[in-house]
């Protein structure tokens, strides 16, 4: 009871510190902070560091006092780490692949129709001997049509996937990391 007593009257920083076993620049923060009000008896600084503690150990404050909010550091690493699953599981079920390997792909899939159209020429004047020149030149325009087409709408695709992943916030990802999802190229 001595000690309960004794913490009924002021007590200095000095001995609060020795009381608590922290340092009196510790004692020092938690008045500045307004943890403990100078002036106090022993009982309420005492009652107050208790409180003190309990928040920081609930998570609701920081033990530095420099505003880290436990809580929302869990809820942050929490979304980050189920991001990084969802990714993990779109990789898995193929619907997200790195950019540039999808652009190799998308590279080879079109030179290799490129070249087979190429060849449709020869082709059909070995197998067609008879086939006016106005019927092959025909086909040729529509295959050359084609050919254009495919070759500006890839273009396109590639483009404005690209400026939505400029335009989107950064989440602190590399680019030669980024991946596109279903909605952008289906692998």
């Amino acid at each position: 009871m001595k000690v309960v007593e004794a913490l009924g009257g002021p007590i200095t920083q000095a001995e609060f510190a020795a009381l608590i076993g922290v340092s009196e620049a510790k004692v020092s923060q938690l008045a500045s902070e307004g943890v403990i009000v100078r002036g106090a008896p022993g009982h309420t600084w005492l009652l107050a560091y208790c409180e003190r503690l309990r928040e920081v150990a609930a998570g609701r404050a920081s033990s530095d006092g420099g505003g880290l909010d436990l809580v929302q550091e869990r809820a942050a690493l929490a979304r980050s780490q189920r991001e990084a699953q969802d990714i993990k599981n779109a990789v898995a079920r193929r619907e997200y692949a790195p950019i540039g390997l999808l652009a190799d792909v998308l590279g080879k899939a079109s030179s290799a129709v490129v070249d087979r159209f190429e060849q449709l020429e020869g082709a059909m004047r070995k197998t067609c001997p008879d086939l006016p020149d106005e019927a092959l030149a025909t086909v040729q325009k529509i295959i050359a049509s084609a050919r254009n087409e495919w070759i500006r709408s890839t273009a396109k695709l590639v483009s404005d996937d690209l400026d939505a992943l400029e335009q989107s916030p950064d989440d602190g990802e590399d680019d030669d990391a980024s991946t596109l999802g279903a909605e952008g190229a289906e692998v």
